[in-house]
């Protein structure tokens, strides 16, 4: 190695010998730096002394990587709450500008099953006129709109078991699910189910939003934003049934 090699080397470690001299927070805030310098230390002192201190910064480092993982869950799911809120609200301002029945359920059918990221949606209406094999024909509707019979929508959202209704039930889909979604079973793999109350007098319904992705709708998963959307979609619909 050349003396001018060598010179450049030593002032090279003096600049940088001033400068984190005069900043000292250079090495502070650089974390692989400082488990560097920490980790030459315990070389230095031999395999035969315990380091307390050392130990004691590993446990805080240790400490300080969950907490800055947690963080970061914080932080991606209030983003993904954020994102959820927008979703639905853009849905219900959609729903709102139909004038009419139809074009309602050709807006809940289309446009807003494509701004809640669904592949299909289903209004369930019990009718009194209708029978475990037979329901009466709506026209112009049968993309959207099943009529089934008395007792169909509390049976389907339990599965047959005796457990309470809930307001939003969010499931993998099982069997008995051609009644709702017909042909379109085959590939429906989760679906969440909102019932509805659609005031005194009238027999219950179910909206009930199906997805190809198995795991879009699981039971794990917070209700709040769907029991919202249903609320509104349940007052939508009593205006047009009075």
């Amino acid at each position: 190695m050349s003396n001018t090699d060598t010179e450049a080397q030593i002032l090279g470690r003096e600049d940088w010998r001033d400068r984190v001299l005069a900043d000292p927070e250079l090495i502070l805030e650089d974390r692989d730096l400082m488990r560097a310098i920490i980790t030459a230390n315990d070389r230095q002192m031999g395999g035969n002394i315990v380091d307390m201190r050392g130990i004691a910064m590993e446990r805080l480092q240790n400490r300080l990587d969950r907490l800055e993982d947690t963080h970061r869950s914080v932080i991606a799911a209030a983003y993904e709450n954020l994102a959820g809120t927008n979703q639905v609200h853009r849905a219900v301002t959609r729903m709102l500008d139909a004038r009419e029945f139809t074009e309602f359920l050709g807006v809940m059918a289309n446009d807003v099953a494509s701004i809640l990221r669904v592949d299909r949606v289903r209004l369930v209406l019990e009718s009194a006129e209708a029978t475990e094999t037979q329901a009466p024909e709506v026209q112009k509707l049968e993309d959207v709109l099943t009529i089934v019979a008395p007792g169909f929508v509390l049976d389907y959202v339990s599965a047959g078991r005796d457990i309470p209704q809930r307001a939003v039930t969010l499931r993998q889909v099982g069997g008995g699910a051609s009644r709702i979604y017909g042909d379109a079973a085959r590939w429906i793999q989760s679906e969440a189910c909102l019932a509805l109350d659609l005031g005194d007098g009238r027999l219950p319904g179910l909206l009930v939003l199906g997805a190809e992705d198995p795991h879009q709708f699981r039971p794990s998963q917070g209700t709040d934003l769907l029991q919202f959307f249903a609320g509104i979609f349940e007052r939508v619909m009593r205006g047009y049934l009075d």
